[in-house]
């Protein structure tokens, strides 16, 4: 059986192009309703345009703030910032990126093969990212949604100061884990250098194992879901227990 290799819709050599080049060469592109609608005699549901990027060398702010509804594909590594601020694009780069990868980022899906730097998804509030390296200090800081998955190790100050969403380790997490953690869990499976103030290792309970289950499948990450620990505010721990968070029966 053989798999069937698209042809990229958009190729772009990226060496010599500023990210308002690469932006506006995007835009060009038709959107997926268009697509639709001029393949309607096939029946089928086309893809969003697909984008091959070439020319990857390290490049700083490398497709930021794309909106559209595309698929990109890279192979090479990024500098700082890249995939910052975006929203709808389908990204996968074979390759490692610098700090801030994907910070702002609001909706969509980004997956990294390689290994990220400082903040990554800092200040996110949608989407999927999946990085299958590790990842530096302060993943998810300040972040108000979304989901991040780090197949590897994490830094230092992981979940900084973050008030919403997800964050999935699958190995290490470096010292003050959660400082100031507030909606959000932090799914572990390796161990924690240090934990921050107020925040504690609570029980897995069936319907986050449910649901890390289902995250895990979403992000393409292999792993038993119960061979993960949960990071969580004490504060929220005691209202689970008081019956805020869950029905508890009262029979034996």
């Amino acid at each position: 059986m053989t798999t069937e290799i698209q042809t990229p819709d958009l190729t772009l050599d990226v060496s010599q192009m500023t990210n308002e080049q690469i932006r506006s060469a995007i835009s060009g592109l038709p959107a997926p309703e268009a697509v639709r609608l001029n393949d309607s005699a096939s029946g089928e549901e086309c893809p969003p345009p697909l984008v091959e990027l070439a020319g990857l060398n390290h490049q700083a702010a490398m497709c930021m703030r794309i909106t559209q509804a595309v698929r990109i594909h890279g192979k090479g590594h990024l500098g700082d910032f890249a995939f910052a601020w975006c929203d709808a694009a389908d990204v996968h780069l074979e390759g490692s990126v610098g700090d801030g990868a994907c910070e702002g980022m609001t909706g969509g899906r980004v997956r990294i093969t390689g290994n990220a730097k400082c903040g990554l998804g800092a200040a996110m509030t949608g989407g999927t990212l999946a990085v299958y390296g590790s990842a530096g200090p302060r993943v998810g800081a300040a972040m108000r949604g979304g989901s991040i998955f780090v197949r590897g190790d994490v830094g230092e100050d992981t979940g900084a100061g973050a008030l919403g969403g997800t964050i999935v380790v699958g190995g290490d997490a470096g010292m003050n884990l959660g400082d100031g953690l507030n909606n959000v869990t932090v799914f572990l499976r390796g161990k924690a250098e240090s934990l921050a103030p107020g925040v504690i290792q609570a029980p897995l309970r069936k319907r986050e194992e449910v649901r890390l289950g289902l995250l895990l499948m979403n992000a393409s990450i292999r792993g038993k879901p119960s061979d993960f620990r949960r990071i969580i505010p004490a504060a929220r721990w005691q209202a689970e227990e008081a019956g805020a968070g869950e029905v508890r029966p009262n029979w034996r």
